[in-house]
């Protein structure tokens, strides 16, 4: 008789192959723990984290399996280390040359340095379009004449379809620059760069030098120099926004620490892009006698000035280097530009167009979740040997030089650049770190000491993953090692 003529004998069957799987699979986790090297394990032990709550991928990028995984095929929250997927995906889809456009173009005639109608700045999608390059746009545009503008200098930012962005939402710091949410016409990272200089004594003011310009923004300097010692030095800093708008600077900065940089973003992006080029044009000297808003710019418009972003490459650098949010949520936006059919916006539309990326890859993408490409989100999740597959096909894409030289280098630079100071094995990990409440992770290249490179994934979810560093080096210096 079959086995499928005996409904009895084929449950019986599938029963029994239910339990040995189980079997396996414990055993398969049990050796999977005891695999953990025992230095990682000691680590992770005075952290009081469980292995179950750690997610491991090594593999050799010259290998075809990986030498140690635990835990690799259960989603985990990656923090800042979802960078490499928006890294990985950006590169892949528009190659590491592309570049962004940024127009300038105007409608009526210009005569004796007037220009008669409005002047329109249309966004392109630019994640970098930095204060400095704007001023040389207008210094030029003061050069071709125009000194003055009788109608209104227009933005348009409609490049990009956007969902509404509430920058409180992840942790209730909505003026933290991290937090905030891409835009058509993204100016200088949305940021207010404040530049601290204390006085020489305790309670003199702080001075305070910003940049870019905001026009309408009023900073209220209530900052004091303190007698403290330079631990934690913007501990005591707090800023926050006032009807007016104006902005609070409040708190104590240590003379000992001398001067140093703050920011904030007191303004959505679309509202802080109109106040820095109200500020700008201002400083640059020209004359508006309309406004500065926001707007479609026609399609009559005469095109006045281009200017090219830097090259993507240059770009992912800038991201993954010092772990940029906002360059991350403006990528992920710019992949779903060109293919938003049937997505509701261009975020959603760009973690289809990530996914899909990673599978034609041949990364497998289950269990991964894309919320805003940065990694700032409690609901992200990828799995370590997605993480590790991505790895390894960066690794044999043309554009892998690029990929790797964006990644911090261990107790070199970057966010990296406090991690295995003192270690042999400092300068010979190229890895993307994440940090959230409750999260730690790494992922990148080490280069062993017999020169041969590996690929390195580790990510901690709980309660107690702040304490998890230490393991994470010793996973780091183990692989350098050679596995010993």
């Amino acid at each position: 008789m079959s086995l499928t003529s005996n409904p009895i004998s084929h449950r019986f069957v599938i029963l029994g192959a239910f339990f040995v799987g189980l079997l396996v699979a414990g055993f398969a986790h049990a050796a999977g723990a005891e695999a953990l090297p025992a230095s990682v394990r000691q680590a992770l032990d005075q952290a009081r984290v469980p292995v179950d709550a750690v997610g491991i991928w090594v593999q050799p990028v010259d290998a075809a399996t990986p030498t140690l995984a635990i835990n690799a095929d259960q989603p985990m929250n990656p923090a800042s280390v979802m960078k490499l997927v928006t890294a990985f995906t950006s590169l892949e889809y528009f190659g590491p040359s592309h570049t962004w456009q940024t127009r300038i173009s105007s409608t009526g005639p210009v005569h004796n340095g007037v220009l008669q109608g409005n002047l329109y700045i249309v966004g392109g999608g630019d994640p970098v379009l930095a204060y400095e390059r704007v001023w040389k746009l207008f210094r030029r545009l003061r050069a071709l004449g125009v000194d003055t503008i009788t109608g209104d200098i227009v933005l348009d930012g409609s490049v990009l379809r956007l969902p509404s962005h509430d920058p409180d939402a992840f942790d209730g710091r909505g003026l933290r620059p991290y937090n905030s949410g891409p835009y058509g016409l993204l100016l200088h990272f949305n940021t207010l760069q404040l530049a601290l200089f204390p006085g020489t004594g305790p309670n003199d003011t702080v001075t305070v030098a910003s940049e870019p310009p905001l026009s309408g923004i009023v900073i209220d300097n209530r900052l004091q120099t303190s007698g403290a010692s330079c631990g934690v030095w913007y501990r005591d800093l707090e800023a926050r926004l006032e009807p007016g708008p104006r902005l609070v600077l409040s708190g104590s900065l240590p003379a000992s620490c001398g001067p140093r940089n703050w920011s904030a973003a007191p303004l959505p992006p679309e509202d802080f892009s109109v106040a820095m080029i109200a500020g700008l044009w201002k400083e640059v000297g020209g004359q508006l006698q309309g406004q500065v808003r926001s707007g479609p710019a026609p399609g009559e418009a005469r095109t006045q000035l281009l200017d090219d972003s830097p090259a993507l490459a240059e770009i992912v650098r800038d991201m993954n280097k010092w772990s940029s949010n906002v360059i991350a949520r403006q990528l992920l936006a710019n992949l779903g530009s060109s293919n938003a059919d049937g997505a509701p916006d261009m975020v959603a539309a760009g973690a289809q167009v990530a996914t899909a990326q990673l599978a034609a890859a041949g990364v497998q993408t289950s269990g991964l979740v894309i919320e805003n490409g940065a990694g700032l989100s409690r609901i992200e999740r990828v799995r370590a040997d997605t993480l590790g597959q991505l790895l390894i096909a960066a690794w044999q894409r043309p554009w892998m030089a690029e990929f790797i030289a964006a990644l911090p280098i261990a107790g070199e630079d970057g966010t990296a650049r406090k991690r295995l100071i003192g270690s042999p094995a400092r300068g010979q990990a190229h890895i993307k770190t994440g940090t959230i409440n409750g999260v730690r992770a790494i992922a990148g290249y080490v280069l062993d000491h017999d020169g041969r490179r590996h690929v390195v994934v580790m990510l901690v979810n709980h309660a107690e993953a702040a304490g998890s560093r230490a393991a994470q080096d010793a996973l780091l210096e183990w692989v350098w090692a050679g596995g010993r």
